[in-house]
């Protein structure tokens, strides 16, 4: 090739550079005016073409990394499992209860406290009512039985005094009636 160029004259040379460099000039304006007409029809396709393969892209992306969660999770949840399972098996073996008995308690605790309270009420209503029935004995007038009459005359011993035939004959006093009330009241409940 060198040869040739010694070849061919220096303005022939000159020449042919200008051309070459004339005929390169025009291809890219060519190509410039090529790319003006098709251009935005070309960008467009290349856009299209993009949003295709990121949306095939982003599909097999997202599989893999739910592929890997699932197995994250599952192995995660295994190891959570294990820890629960050891730590309750530590907290048994020293007496400590579990969740579940004291929930169990808790019921029964719940239950006892409202037998407990029902109880009290009633024991409350129980009490008032004997109250109520205390308060209406003692507002009400005592009526006294008159002292049953002896059909048969009764002689008094010679060495009885006088004061103990009084006693004997005697009626009860009004003051007991009220205790033996008191021990009914007492009893009722």
């Amino acid at each position: 090739m060198v040869k040739k160029f010694k070849a061919i004259g220096e303005n022939q040379l000159a020449q042919t550079v200008k051309d070459s460099a004339h005929q390169i000039w025009l291809a890219g304006l060519g190509a410039f005016a090529k790319a003006q007409e098709e251009g935005t029809k070309v960008f467009d396709a290349l856009v299209k073409e993009g949003e295709s393969i990121q949306n095939k892209t982003r599909k097999v992306a997202d599989e893999q990394i739910a592929v890997v969660t699932g197995k994250a999770v599952g192995t995660w949840d295994r190891l959570e499992q294990v820890f629960e399972d050891r730590v309750a098996r530590a907290l048994s073996s020293l007496g400590v209860p579990s969740k579940k008995d004291i929930d169990k308690l808790s019921k029964r605790v719940a239950e006892l406290t409202s037998v407990v309270q029902k109880l009290t009420e009633a024991q409350e209503a129980a009490e008032k009512a004997v109250a109520k029935s205390a308060a209406k004995a003692v507002a009400k007038p005592a009526v006294s039985k008159p002292a049953p009459v002896a059909t048969k005359a009764v002689a008094p011993k010679a060495a009885e005094p006088k004061a103990a035939i009084r006693r004997r004959a005697a009626p009860k006093s009004e003051a007991a009636k009220p205790a033996a009330t008191a021990t009914v009241a007492t009893t009722a409940s």
